[in-house]
């Protein structure tokens, strides 16, 4: 088997937009593990009345044609599913198919058999990656702490509880500036002749910086500074120069969030998310770390990625919030904060800088309006509310419609090294890696997808019935 390390890593880790987080397949010598991974299924994995499309007003045959197209060869998507008025009404699932197969195994000079081992089985109990989807957790877990008294507000300083920030210009930025990513500090990104972290020196490391190949992804976070403003960035591709409370999508600032929660409550990430937002929904989730062991909890968590959990628990978390943060009776989520997700139409809207139709705030995007076969754009401008993560994955939330969709393309853990959900990317020991692999890109494939977002929505859409 041939290994392509370097190029694979440099090109193809963090490349889409708003994707966020990252992974690359250093080699085809990472998929040496060809045992299946066999999910923990001791959770309930739904909650919904699972109906007929027809039941909720939306047509099957629709439906099916909108799944066909979203599934079809060259779309790498291993599971979707939609919910309607809290109902289960139509879902899919599947592994990889011969196109895609052929695909991966040339482009990265991986044994077929390897891939049917890794991606050839998939249904409603395998594991799915959120890759940035994690962000809009972490939303949601700060949301908890503050009404918790953990944290004060979100619109007091984050060196309240960064004290390296307390003494210059970093104490002006409030959690919710970090929240909304407007943090006005720079991408961070890997060196890829020292290995060290630092300001990245272009626009290449992908959106929201290249965080994932350090095993420390927390310390230069912190150490960030201010970024100088009316001046041309590296960093900052969307216009001349940098200004002062631009957005700008960033990694670092949603790390950064991670040590607030892990200062602030006095507990690691995972223990304080299982406790208080997944065995609440009844969802089995786990966070991936960094290789920091000195850090947190034997490792930062990564909480601006890599959760890993099935298709229909990502979608308890969407239902959640199309619950107004209410589960099972109890208020699991202030109803003020999703009403504050709801409302960053209004204040987190991205048109003025951007020029573009959409919003980003809180950890949540709105889906930006797309050019569909029949001529007509959807969705309309600032309606649709989603969770995004890096190569396809989506929990998309329309409160209007009380309808959620999510989408995931095919996954698999790559636990080479240890069961511990540590990533750990080694240039020299390609043997040793763990990281999350997900096609196409997230396995270090450059070819890309098919998929089209907007598309299934719009289809899903046409399918509710007058």
């Amino acid at each position: 088997m041939k290994i392509s390390l370097f190029t694979l890593i440099l090109t193809s880790f963090l490349i889409t937009s708003c994707g966020g987080g990252g992974s690359s397949s250093p080699s085809d010598q990472t998929l040496i593990d060809t045992t299946p991974y066999t999910p923990d299924t001791s959770v309930n994995s739904y909650i919904w009345e699972e109906a007929s499309p027809e039941s909720v007003g939306m047509d099957s045959a629709l439906l099916s044609a909108a799944f066909d197209e979203a599934f079809a060869d060259g779309t790498y998507t291993g599971a979707a599913l939609v919910i309607k008025d809290n109902t289960l009404v139509y879902e899919r699932y599947r592994g990889i198919l011969p196109g895609e197969e052929a695909t991966v195994a040339s482009g990265l000079g991986v044994d077929s058999q390897i891939l049917q081992n890794r991606y050839g089985s998939t249904d409603k109990d395998s594991l799915a990656s959120s890759w940035s989807m994690a962000k809009s957790f972490t939303s949601v877990i700060v949301a908890i702490a503050v009404e918790q008294g953990f944290i004060d507000s979100i619109e007091q300083s984050a060196s309240d509880y960064i004290g390296e920030w307390a003494n210059d210009e970093r104490a002006q930025v409030t959690i919710r500036n970090l929240l909304d990513m407007r943090s006005g500090m720079p991408l961070i990104c890997m060196n890829a002749n020292t290995g060290a972290l630092g300001e990245c020196a272009d626009g290449s490391g992908g959106s929201g910086g290249d965080l994932v190949f350090s095993d420390n992804q927390m310390d230069a976070c912190i150490a960030r500074q201010m970024a100088e403003t009316g001046v041309g960035q590296p960093w900052y591709t969307y216009g001349a120069t940098y200004e002062s409370g631009y957005w700008l999508y960033s990694n670092c600032d949603t790390m950064v969030l991670g040590e607030i929660l892990f200062r602030a409550t006095g507990q690691d990430l995972q223990t304080y998310a299982d406790t208080h937002l997944f065995s609440k929904i009844g969802i089995d989730a786990h966070w991936w770390r960094d290789n920091a062991p000195s850090a947190q909890v034997d490792g930062n968590y990564l909480t601006y990625c890599c959760l890993d959990a099935t298709p229909r628990d990502f979608a308890k978390f969407g239902q959640l919030l199309l619950n107004n943060g209410v589960w099972d009776g109890e208020q699991v989520v202030p109803a003020s904060y999703i009403e504050q997700i709801k409302n960053i139409i209004v204040d987190s809207t991205l048109t003025a800088q951007l020029n573009a139709p959409f919003s980003y705030g809180l950890k949540f995007w709105t889906i930006i309006p797309s050019a569909q076969s029949d001529g007509s754009f959807f969705p309309p401008a600032n309606a649709i509310y989603a969770a995004n993560g890096f190569d396809g994955q989506y929990i998309m939330i329309d409160f209007e419609k009380n309808m959620l969709v999510v989408r995931n393309s095919l996954y698999y853990p790559a636990l080479d090294q240890n069961d511990q959900r540590i990533i750990n990317v080694s240039l020299a020991d390609t043997l040793g890696s763990s990281f999350v692999s997900t096609l196409p890109a997230g396995a270090g494939l450059t070819s890309g997808t098919t998929y089209n977002n907007q598309a299934l929505l719009y289809k899903i859409t046409q399918s509710i019935t007058p």
